[in-house]
């Protein structure tokens, strides 16, 4: 018997969940062939028939006082959605990441009698643990990526469901390099250095300097001679790509880097090493099994306000679910070249063999057909 029509609200706010947010409509198409998926969506879920009220590109914003500078179009939006979703009932609202824009709108959905879902928990093990409760207010289920995240709120009581990742399901367990590069048009001898300095504008203008200076420095050092050495450049989407242009010929003209967009994972495969933005993609570039080095720097004012409330050793995915530093982390200060460099030349020319078996080990557990539990659960709350 043909399930009834039913209505998925979604908001994403940025490509990572945009990638999960297109996994769940494709296996809740299966079941609901018919339904209708509208709220805030990316690329991949547009291409699958998915309404956006807004750009997803809005919500893309991280940092106190990046937040300050559009809080009142970020107000606007939920205030919208709030009243729209409020009008035209959904069966269901699953909030996907961005926590401190979507819980407070699940929230207010919920007090209307609609169904909630948050998939990927905020990071409440790690600091300012009682937004659990309001966690527990908003939602009626929470869609986990870690296995330690379900047994915290387990801990709590709050209905929890670890789904794995979806992007452990569709890396495959060994990415080809050769094919890889191939497909990219690279050389198949180089020693290929992949500069991922984020997806975010703010993430860019923080990291394309220190790392633009690494290239440069490392292709002065006495191991990199011995190769023929490459730099590419993987982004999101044109709009990246545009700023990260006008900051290379602002920085270091005279490097040559090959600039890819919207084939990150490819670009990770066909590398040797990667320099790193921290983020999701620390975990992609866990599953496809590249050696990297991690940097990250905050807004400096958001730094000082919040880093005495950080309860963690480690701020990398890889390391948090391996409980130990599996990967090197430079953080603010620490982001220089100095520092960068001996990381980077350690990872590119030394072998790597004990740290893909921990990768390994990483993807077989997160390997858990995540959209398809994902759909279950949200099927199962209907």
């Amino acid at each position: 018997m043909k399930n009834p029509a039913v209505t998925f609200a979604i908001v994403v706010g940025e490509h990572s969940g945009d990638t999960l947010g297109a996994g769940l409509m494709q296996q809740l198409q299966l079941s609901y062939p018919d339904a209708k998926f509208i709220g805030i969506g990316g690329p991949k879920m547009l291409a699958l028939g998915f309404e956006s009220l807004y750009d997803m590109e809005e919500l893309s914003v991280m940092g106190v006082f990046e937040v300050l500078g559009r809080l009142r179009r970020l107000l606007h939006i939920r205030k919208s959605l709030t009243d729209y979703f409020t009008l035209n009932k959904p069966n269901v609202f699953i909030g996907i990441d961005a926590p401190d824009f979507t819980i407070t709108l699940e929230g207010r959905l919920k007090a209307q009698a609609i169904k909630t879902v948050h998939y990927v928990s905020p990071s409440v093990w790690a600091w300012r643990e009682k937004r659990v409760f309001k966690i527990a207010k908003a939602t009626n289920m929470v869609l986990s990526l870690l296995p330690f995240e379900k047994a915290f709120y387990d801990k709590h009581q709050i209905p929890c469901t670890f789904v794995g990742h979806s992007l452990a399901d569709d890396i495959p367990l060994v990415s080809d390099k050769h094919a890889a590069r191939q497909a990219l048009g690279l050389s198949s001898s180089a020693k290929i250095l992949a500069l991922m300095p984020g997806s975010r504008g703010g993430e860019l203008s923080r990291l394309v300097e220190p790392f633009l200076q690494t290239a440069k420095q490392l292709l002065k050092s006495e191991q990199a001679k011995a190769f023929e050495l490459e730099f590419v450049v993987p982004m999101v989407s044109d709009k990246r790509a545009e700023q990260f242009n006008q900051l290379h010929q602002k920085i270091a003209p005279e490097l040559n880097v090959k600039v890819i967009i919207g084939k990150t994972q490819q670009v990770m495969a066909a590398s040797d090493c990667l320099l790193t933005a921290s983020g999701t993609v620390t975990l992609e570039a866990a599953l496809v099994k590249r050696p990297m080095v991690i940097c990250y720097k905050f807004n400096p004012l958001t730094y000082h306000m919040f880093k005495g409330f950080v309860k963690l050793k480690w701020f990398s995915l890889p390391n948090l679910l391996v409980n130990k530093s599996l990967v090197p982390e430079l953080l603010q200060a620490a982001v220089t070249v100095d520092n960068i460099l001996p990381l980077v030349e350690e990872r590119l020319f030394e072998d790597q063999s004990a740290l893909n078996q921990a990768f390994m080990d990483i993807h077989l557990m997160l390997k858990q057909n995540a959209s398809e539990q994902a759909a279950k659960a949200v099927i199962d709350l209907l």
